[in-house]
């Protein structure tokens, strides 16, 4: 099976409250397999890019897809995964190297920019997941 999937990570404040979206299409983009839009604490937006990808790797896996696009909007994290950039930050490299054992688990694996406007989708999910957090903690009635 193949799938495209579509990531974003989001961080208000960066460092702050962060979500990740992921989106999982059929290899012909007509069908969403899955959606998931997580809390992921406080963090930096490219951490809370490499948490959607490696969510994103990981569902994709379970469904049992065997090839796999990705497309993501941060071109950071695009280009150290692809090997343009080496991955300097210390707290970026324990991700990149989960992220990179997971690809390698495809039969077909492959990873392209996306201007924002073409990763919308996850990008909702992202923020809706850090919205979605805050409304569980504030009741409607709170003091």
């Amino acid at each position: 099976m193949k799938v495209n999937v579509y990531c974003d990570g989001a961080s208000r404040n960066n460092p702050g409250d962060a979500g990740i979206g992921v989106v999982i299409k059929s290899g012909d983009n007509k069908k969403v397999l899955l959606e998931a839009a997580d809390y992921i604490g406080q963090t930096t937006n490219n951490v809370a890019e490499y948490m959607a990808l490696i969510r994103g790797l990981e569902e994709a896996l379970i469904l049992g897809a065997k090839e796999a696009s990705f497309f993501c909007d941060s071109e950071l994290l695009v280009k150290q995964m692809n090997g343009e950039y080496k991955v300097k930050n210390e707290g970026l490299r324990p991700l990149y190297l989960h992220a990179r054992s997971l690809a390698s688990k495809f039969k077909t694996f492959t990873i392209k920019h996306v201007y924002r406007e073409h990763n919308e989708h996850a990008d909702e999910l992202s923020n809706r997941g850090i919205d979605e957090h805050f409304k569980k903690e504030n009741p409607l009635f709170g003091s």
